[in-house]
């Protein structure tokens, strides 16, 4: 079989027009057509010349019929002939009794020997097949009384084993030249997948000088041959690469991640995209090296490549049921030790302090912010606006972390990414926006484009952190339309599409110039659009201010887990001091029994934290298997909130609370009800909810004197002087409309500030906050446009 073309499957052409006999037993039968029997000599062994009757190969040929017999009416034979495959399982296949008395080795010789025993599987199907479609054509001939001539004229076409839970997975680290040949499973990342293309596997050939048209197998190589011939064979082939999956411990330091191709032919082809994660089994094969090599004189350079015999998909398609009711593409596969673990968390009695506790043990304090993160991780239900034009309503929560240098934020961040059944962790200051979102490459082969995903694809269905988010410079665009619409669209090069990025991206940044100035709004200590900012659900502002017991705790944590002992301290966070008394606002009602309180650890009690690996599944379980819904107290609780705070900016005419607001509200809701797997929210999930949000708030309106300033927008958007910023564009619109032009030098700018009476702090600031916030336009240096006329 050396001879034959690569990326083909096993035993091509055999016995596509083979039909039995009417003898007894299994191969006494006649078959018809010249080239069955060299093709039967292939399948049993290449030195065999002469069919014989106790080659090891017929005894197996025939152990594999009485297998697929024992299973026809689980099959469904319709679909293996139109698509020309059966799947067979490797766990059934070892585990059947009369497989092993008759092949005790089986494993070892589909390891070693993968293309004989898929022959002889693809052999012994096809047989049991063509028995049975002869037995259904004999009887309909019967009942319409017809005389059989006894013979059944049955075409079955050709088919192939796909082998799927094969054993043991190989590490992409071990594929090495010893693996030549056998037959091997790997579990990796899809990062690039090329189009369909037929590969030829015969060509007919014209003979010059008899004219007699002869058809031949396709070593690899070039030739001009009868295109239009029906001798002349081709099928579906496809390319894909895949990519290691990078755990903790196999993490290797100063490597990038190995990839390795897969060649998809038949029924194969289109079934995974990149992002998914996928195992492939198959044969290890070598090809000549890339024609494009730097070097002309590598002749006897080889690269490894995976014939592929079977893949499995663990996303992307909905789950679909093969044809031995095994259910394919499920998200994440459970234990029967899993699920009792999942019970036991979730039987606790105060579960949502365990999880806050348990995400981030290393960093000390910040309760609210852990809760959040912790509800970003199990994240509400996605919905659909009508179930007619299926417009989807976001149910992933987005969470912004501002705050002071050495607060722990990068640390919180890389616990939520480890902990997230999937989680892609990326730097802002190192990222592209093509690497975000999605990249057309063009393959250097056959010069195709092909789509290689960012981080926010590969985070489908889970978390993206992007730290250092402030250092992004204007990579925040791409963000825009997958933080709402949870898709990302692509139009380069004639290739238009969407691809989904359904993800909770968790952000943390800090402010321009080290430390956060109260007196500026969140938007201005980032120098980030309000755009942006409006789409976070919850923005968390973390200050470093002194104090004398909170540090005392602190740095006695800090030393315990340096020292490694039982941290049996715990949690004090500062409690916010405001200057006044007045019940003003509805934010800084404090309730009954503060959140915070109840999710910290009280200095002296000991807590039995949940591994990282266990508190995955548990997330995993809760986003496969639970989705929540509002009771009608919990809807109401939102409700009123809601209402008081239109009502508050109202009375203060500032800029609104809008619906986003009571989006994030249901969402996060929905989360708490999660997290304790739970399919109904109550009023409680509704109260602590409204508690975590009532704090983000408070963060993001309240001024450098501790006040509520209600003219700032929600999530510490727009400027904070508004009133001498409008005043100053309406006087420059004023002037622009008078004199024709709308460019201003800034000693212009200072001047009309000047006859206004505007006093500022800093004027240069001043104007950069305009800059920003898009009423100028930066033109060069020292020269403004006007963009508001």
């Amino acid at each position: 079989m050396n001879g034959e073309c690569r990326g083909r499957g096993f035993g091509r052409g055999r016995f596509q027009s083979w039909r039995r006999g009417r003898g007894s037993g299994n191969f006494s039968g006649k078959w018809r057509g010249r080239e069955h029997r060299p093709n039967l000599n292939k399948a049993i062994g290449k030195n065999s010349s002469v069919y014989s009757d106790n080659s090891p190969f017929i005894e197996k040929i025939q152990a594999f019929e009485k297998f697929f017999i024992r299973r026809i009416d689980l099959y469904d034979k319709d679909e293996i002939e139109r698509k020309g495959s059966i799947l067979v399982d490797f766990r059934e296949l070892t585990k059947d009794d009369e497989i092993t008395n008759l092949i005790p080795n089986i494993a070892n010789e589909l390891r070693d020997a993968p293309e004989k025993i898929l022959a002889c599987m693809g052999l012994a199907i096809h047989q049991v097949l063509t028995k049975d479609l002869e037995r259904h054509a004999a009887e309909l001939q019967a009942q319409e009384g017809l005389s059989s001539d006894g013979e059944t004229m049955v075409n079955v076409p050709h088919i192939y084993a796909r082998i799927y839970n094969f054993e043991p997975l190989t590490h992409l680290k071990n594929v090495r030249a010893n693996y030549y040949g056998k037959y091997i499973s790997l579990r990796g990342t899809v990062v690039r997948v090329s189009n369909v293309k037929p590969l030829c596997t015969k060509m007919a050939f014209l003979c010059a000088a008899c004219g007699e048209v002869q058809s031949f197998p396709l070593p690899d190589g070039k030739y001009i041959f009868q295109q239009s011939s029906p001798l002349t064979v081709t099928m579906d082939w496809q390319s894909i690469k895949i990519q290691e999956l990078m755990s903790d411990a196999q993490r290797e330091a100063g490597r990038i991640p190995r990839t390795i191709e897969c060649e998809l032919v038949h029924d194969l082809v289109d079934s995974c995209v990149p992002g998914d994660t996928v195992t492939v089994t198959g044969i290890v094969k070598v090809s000549n090296a890339e024609e494009g090599s730097r070097n002309k004189n590598d002749k006897c350079m080889f690269l490894l490549y995976i014939e592929a015999n079977s893949v499995s998909n663990s996303k992307g398609q909905k789950t679909k049921t093969s044809e031995d009711g095994c259910k394919h593409g499920t998200l994440m596969e459970f234990s029967l030790k899993d699920l009792y673990a999942i019970q036991e968390i979730q039987a606790e009695e105060n579960l949502f302090k365990l999880i806050v506790n348990s995400l981030c043990p290393v960093i000390f304090g910040h309760e609210l912010v852990k809760a959040a993160l912790a509800l970003a991780l199990f994240g509400g239900t996605q919905k659909y606006a009508d179930d007619k034009n299926r417009i989807p309503i976001r149910g992933d929560p987005h969470v912004l972390v501002v705050g002071d240098p050495g607060l722990g934020k990068s640390q919180m961040l890389q616990a939520v990414c480890n902990v997230a059944p999937r989680g892609v962790y990326v730097c802002g200051n190192t990222t592209t926006s093509s690497g975000l979102t999605v990249t057309l490459s063009k393959d250097s082969s056959s010069g195709d484009f092909a789509l290689e995903a960012g981080a926010l694809v590969l985070g489908d269905q889970g978390i993206c952190g992007i730290d250092e988010f402030d250092k992004m410079g204007n990579q925040h665009q791409a963000l825009l339309e997958a933080m709402e619409q949870q898709s990302i669209s692509l139009a380069k090069a004639g290739v238009v599409c969407s691809l989904p990025a359904r993800t909770s991206i968790i952000a943390a940044a800090n402010p321009v110039g080290g430390h956060y100035n109260k007196a500026k709004t969140v938007s201005e200590n980032l120098k980030m659009g309000s755009a942006l900012l409006s789409r976070f659900d919850l923005v968390f502002i973390l200050l470093d201010t002194p104090n004398e017991q909170h540090d005392h705790l602190l740095s006695e944590h800090v030393i315990a887990i340096r020292a490694g002992k039982q941290r049996t301290v715990s949690s004090a966070t500062v409690a916010r001091m405001n200057s006044q008394d007045s019940n003003t606002s509805i934010l800084e009602v404090v309730s009954e029994k503060p959140l915070s309180e109840r999710l910290k650890v009280v200095p002296g009690e000991t807590i039995d934290l949940i591994p990282h690996q266990l508190l995955r599944k548990y997330i995993g379980y809760a986003r496969q298997y639970v989705y929540p819904r509002l009771s009608t107290e919990a809807a109401q609780v939102l409700q009123d909130f809601y209402l008081e705070l239109r009502k508050q900016s109202q009375r203060l005419n500032s800029s609104p609370i809008t619906t986003r607001q009571l989006e994030s509200l249901i969402r996060l809701t929905e989360a708490r009800a999660r997290l304790e797997l739970r399919e109904e929210a109550t009023k409680e999930d509704a109260e602590d909810i409204v508690q975590i949000m009532k704090y983000s708030m408070l963060g993001t309106y309240s001024d450098e004197f501790g006040n509520l300033d209600f003219e700032r927008s929600q999530h510490g958007s727009g400027m904070s002087n508004r009133s001498t910023a409008k005043r100053f564009i309406s006087a420059l619109n004023s002037i622009a409309e008078r004199t024709y032009n709308n460019l201003f030098q800034f000693h212009q700018l200072r001047q009309i500030a000047k006859e206004l009476n505007i006093q500022v702090a800093d004027f240069e600031n001043f104007i950069g906050s305009l800059n920003d916030q898009g009423f100028l336009l930066k033109k060069g240096p020292k020269i403004y446009q006007l963009q508001t006329m």
